[in-house]
């Protein structure tokens, strides 16, 4: 298996890039682009991936996380959920601000793409400002908040866990009887590290 020498971060952008729908036989990319407010969780990480090459994606600086991610909702309910924003948010309260447009997406099944930032996998840098610890089970963060609220639901505590999760993650987001919020957590640390192999950055698409 050929792997590919970019980070997790930059993986996941050129994932992002290469996601078609097929509409009445016209094919058309299924993501617009993304809405972030840059922080520490994502900054140097997706933040650095999509600075360096964001591809077809626009890239949207919001000022409420909250905002952005209903203002993802009603771009792909306007787009009869043929075309969707991810939303990207730092670690902890950045986060949190997205749960209630979570819920809102899943409750009426309209595709949303959340990736937020997450605490360090490797559990070293600790505490980190704002990650809200939980010091009873280093296990959970902010995040875990979106699980009774997302359609799907992971957590990238390496590299190559994004394969699965991505590809679940479309499935999810172009069923539209299954869509919903799909939440994807992306730890500081792993964002950067290297190691997918080539076949995860071919173009897909699905039919709608």
């Amino acid at each position: 298996m050929t792997t590919v020498r970019m980070t997790m971060a930059q993986a996941l952008v050129k994932f992002l890039n290469q996601q078609y729908v097929d509409v009445d036989g016209q094919e058309m990319p299924f993501i617009e682009g993304v809405a972030t407010i840059f922080g520490h969780g994502n900054v140097l990480g997706i933040g650095q991936a999509l600075e360096q090459d964001a591809g077809h994606l626009r890239v949207h600086q919001g000022c409420n996380e909250q905002g952005m991610a209903h203002m993802a909702t009603g771009f792909a309910k306007q787009h009869r959920r043929q075309r969707i924003y991810a939303v990207t948010s730092s670690v902890g309260p950045g986060a949190a601000n997205m749960v209630t447009a979570a819920a809102t997406a899943t409750a009426n099944r309209i595709p949303l793409l959340l990736l937020p930032g997450d605490i360090y996998a490797s559990r070293q840098p600790d505490p980190v400002l704002q990650q809200i610890e939980q010091y009873h089970d280093l296990s959970i963060s902010t995040n875990d908040c979106f699980r009774p609220v997302s359609r799907y639901w992971d957590r990238i505590n390496r590299p190559e866990q994004l394969m699965s999760a991505m590809l679940n993650a479309m499935r999810t987001l172009t069923d539209p009887a299954d869509t919903g919020a799909v939440t994807i957590c992306l730890p500081q640390d792993v964002q950067a590290k290297p190691g997918l192999p080539a076949e995860f950055l071919c173009p897909s698409r699905s039919p709608y």
